[in-house]
């Protein structure tokens, strides 16, 4: 027997649904390990076949999805027709209505989301596409070591680069600021307060508003999107909600905090990517 591993295969970037917290962006790095026989080339498994077998398969399971699970107290799944998915889910802040293409919901059998549960649903829906001669395969789910200020958020996309987009575009990012070339750690720690755990919504895709829910939809490639949600969980923005914008808002939040400063934000979207946001000290 031998074994074999690759350290950051992927990055599962998901939303999971949270009896407290309600929907929680999450980034988890994505280690793998696989034990078995050597084969005729004295591999356990080709890297190459690796990334197109077990990477292909996470990014298009768990990835970019929310994850539900399905034994929880209080959580109502509608499977349906296989075509759309109603989800009733009743949170520590409220509860939680949608009404999406099934494609965008990943259920899990768990009590709760979490690094674990989910290896676990990972591990057996890779068995599946693997050789024989491999006789176990663990992933560990990771997230990102972090020394300073970062924030869960998830959001929904109507658009996408040709990738299937989903509902729940969700991360757990880091924010770095520097005001004069200097970080500033108290600004960083007060903007990252703001999206703590919150759904970034466009208001151009606001339904309606009351005093304890938000009604939001919106149509993407996959399908329509109709969600209500506890008004406290949500964020909403006069933007699209790309990394792009959310950068741009942050930058604009930031410029009423220090007014007249020289500010960069660079607003991450889960691991080692996302967008930069600059403006200059005002003129005396």
């Amino acid at each position: 027997m031998a074994t074999l591993f690759v350290d950051h295969l992927t990055v599962i970037d998901c939303a999971y649904l949270d009896l407290q917290r309600g929907l929680v962006g999450e980034s988890w790095i994505v280690d793998l390990e696989l034990e078995g026989d050597l084969d005729a080339q004295s591999m356990v498994l080709d890297f190459g076949e690796v990334k197109r077998r077990i990477k292909r398969a996470i990014d298009s399971g768990p990835d970019h999805s929310l994850l539900v699970p399905r034994n929880a107290p209080g959580v109502r799944l509608d499977l349906g027709d296989g075509q759309r998915t109603r989800l009733s889910a009743d949170t520590a802040i409220g509860p939680i209505h949608l009404d999406v293409p099934a494609v965008s919901i990943t259920p899990i059998l768990t009590d709760v989301i979490n690094a674990a549960s989910v290896a676990e649903h990972c591990e057996t829906l890779l068995r599946q596409g693997l050789p024989a001669s491999v006789t176990r395969i663990t992933l560990h789910l990771r997230a990102e070591a972090i020394d300073g200020a970062h924030y869960h958020y998830v959001h929904g996309l109507k658009k996408h680069d040709g990738a299937c987009q989903r509902i729940a575009h969700g991360h757990r990012s880091r924010l770095e600021i520097t005001v004069g070339g200097a970080r500033d750690a108290a600004l960083e720690a007060q903007l990252s307060e703001m999206l703590r755990d919150a759904y970034i919504v466009s208001n151009d895709d606001v339904i309606s508003l009351t005093s304890s829910e938000l009604h939001t939809a919106y149509d993407a490639p996959e399908g329509h999107f109709d969600l209500r949600l506890p008004r406290a969980a949500v964020t909403r923005i006069d933007s699209d909600s790309t990394v792009e914008c959310l950068a741009d808002w942050l930058l604009v939040e930031a410029k009423r905090r220090r007014p007249g400063a020289s500010i960069t934000v660079r607003a991450f979207e889960g691991v080692q990517k996302g967008a930069i946001a600059r403006c200059t000290a005002a003129k005396p």
